[in-house]
């Protein structure tokens, strides 16, 4: 009987190595490749669904001032970096209306102030419960992107694209710009509805006036505010 010789042994072994080590190669990659897509896929969908929030939020944009920062209301009714928001140096600030509360049920209007900013590189939506909330009322916080190095807002006034919001303007358009790790820019154009009557506070008795507690808000009529031409 003839069997194999210890050299063909070692370089059966040796061929029987070189192929697994390649298969695992291959494996490895196309392992890495799909955990490299899902990665870049599941960026994506983060990118469309704050694009997606915005949207909603800026169609529903109401003709409202409100107070930041517990401050007097002011005449704008778009607050950028320049007007200062907590300890965050880029963000965009608003009233919108269309905040569901059936019948009323909860002690408050559905009118929302809502707040996009930077914080620690993330994108994140800040709402609170009352438009004009009382100085240290916490927000609510939606982290919407991670990464986000920079966040640059123009605003389309007067037939031209602005960086400085005019006081007292309404824009046709705002145009957001991300800076993205991994990514680059990315930026989203918003076509802004034609300026709406104006809402006071008198005319949404559930509109706090930034000095009342919370628990009385409901109770109580706020006349901070005058009517918007």
């Amino acid at each position: 009987m003839s069997g194999f010789t210890l050299i063909e042994v070692l370089l059966a072994t040796a061929i029987f190595a070189v192929i697994s080590l390649a298969s695992f190669s291959v494996l490895d990659g196309v392992i890495k490749t799909k955990d490299g897509v899902e990665s870049k896929q599941a960026q994506l969908n983060e990118i469309q669904r704050a694009w997606l929030i915005i949207e909603r939020d800026l169609l529903q944009i109401a003709w409202r001032s409100m107070r930041v920062e517990g401050e007097s209301p002011s005449t704008n009714y778009l607050y950028a970096s320049q007007d200062s928001y907590d300890d965050s140096d880029q963000w965009l600030s608003f009233v919108r209306a269309g905040w569901s509360n059936p019948n009323l049920v909860l002690p408050r209007s559905d009118l929302q102030a809502v707040a996009y900013r930077i914080k620690e590189e993330n994108f994140q939506r800040l709402h609170f419960n009352f438009v004009d909330a009382v100085v240290g009322e916490e927000p609510k916080i939606r982290e919407l992107i991670k990464g986000v190095e920079q966040m640059q807002v123009q605003y389309y006034v007067d037939n031209k694209w602005q960086e400085q919001l005019p006081t007292g303007a309404w824009p046709a358009a705002i145009d957001f710009k991300l800076t993205i790790k991994g990514v680059g820019e990315v930026n989203r154009k918003f076509i802004i509805a034609e300026k709406p009557s104006p809402i006071t506070q008198k005319q949404n008795e559930r509109s706090n006036d930034g000095n009342d507690q919370p628990e009385n808000r409901e109770q109580q009529n706020t006349n901070t505010g005058e009517a918007l031409p």
